[in-house]
């Protein structure tokens, strides 16, 4: 098993380590190409836009129209602002039957369009499959895009990168910055309202007692703590329930470009005032040897089986990203494991 740095995530949590307001938007009809395009929110135009990003900076002059995704996050934004891209990073891992990330399958079939070309994405980029796509803008502000690979890139279509650290971006930052790059700046403002109001008419009262952590283990031995401001997490705290303070002091042991630290299981004492635990694994052999672990098993809330530890492929990397797509495909099926986690915390 992998530290969830996004890039290698497709062997085991399919870009993890996860109908909107903007299915409205979905409605628009693709070209033959699988490509579909609004009007640029209304607003008569595009204006001319440049963004700058770590590795460079992407000037777009005229609206997309043919956009590809890498990453996490951007295809689901897109989509839900009426844009289909023609073609996007594939993740085998989350993917059903269908061989897509399940929402995106949903949604662009009901938008009755094109379903995008996959290709493999990571480290293993193609690139040749990226230019035969001909986009005009390629969408990576939440992905692992390395220096090397921007420099080809930006010589096929302008492409957006992350600002500061590859796989560090807000949910709410990303939208915002699709929205741009697509001339569609109030349509995504609206997609983040709409979000807000969905944490917000999800969100249980009841949930504020209790705390949490977000933790994940690259192998035996291992004990990882994301960040409150990591997607997945910002998911689960705004459902109400309260990030344990802990996660504070944890900067030691940051992994960079993870929103997470590392604390290695000989602190796993650190966790023993998180009511809940959350966390995912890789497959049951992974499941299996974590949990024998003592000291894992001895973590309060493990105790208890105060845990929610999700097993589809789809789910965790669903709940692990905050797109106008994942969020009410999420959402129905985190509630039901939140509460029976809730009711193992033991009793004052």
């Amino acid at each position: 098993m992998t530290v969830p740095t996004r890039p290698t995530r497709r062997a085991w949590l399919g870009g993890v380590l996860v109908a909107p307001l903007a299915l409205a938007a979905c409605s628009a009809e693709g070209d033959g190409d699988g490509s579909g395009a609004s009007d640029g929110g209304g607003s008569g135009g595009f204006a001319p836009v440049t963004i700058e990003h770590a590795l460079g900076s992407a000037e777009i002059t005229e609206k997309p129209q043919r956009i590809v995704t890498l990453g996490q996050g951007s295809a689901e934004t897109a989509i839900a602002l009426g844009i289909i891209p023609v073609g996007i990073e594939e993740y085998a891992w989350g993917a059903d039957d269908t061989g897509y990330l399940p929402w995106i399958h949903e949604a662009v079939t009901e938008a009755g369009a094109d379903l995008p070309e996959q290709f493999t994405g990571g480290t293993e980029l193609d690139v040749e499959a990226v230019l035969a796509l001909a986009p005009d803008v390629i969408l990576a502000p939440w992905s692992g895009v390395t220096q090397e690979q921007f420099d080809i890139l930006t010589d096929i279509a302008p492409t957006v990168a992350y600002a500061e650290q590859p796989w560090v971006i807000t949910w709410q930052e990303q939208i915002t910055t699709i929205g741009k790059a697509l001339g569609e700046d109030e349509p995504a403002a609206g997609l983040i309202e709409e979000i807000h109001a969905r944490f917000e008419k999800a969100a249980q009262p009841e949930y504020a007692d209790y705390t949490f952590s977000f933790i994940y283990n690259s192998g035996p031995g291992t004990l990882g703590v994301f960040y409150e401001d990591e997607q997945r997490v910002a998911m689960v705290r705004a459902l109400g329930l309260t990030v344990d303070p802990v996660t504070q002091e944890l900067g030691e042991w940051d992994v960079p470009g993870t929103d997470s630290a590392m604390i290695g299981l000989e602190n796993a004492d650190l966790l023993a005032d998180s009511d809940l635990i959350i966390t995912f694994y890789s497959d049951e052999a992974n499941r299996t040897e974590i949990e024998a672990q003592d000291l894992y098993a001895s973590i309060p809330a493990i105790e208890a089986g105060a845990v929610v530890a999700p097993t589809d492929h789809s789910f965790v990397t669903g709940s692990s990203i905050i797109t106008p797509l994942t969020v009410p495909w999420a959402l129905e099926r985190y509630l039901p494991m939140i509460d029976e986690a809730i009711a193992q915390v033991p009793t004052a």
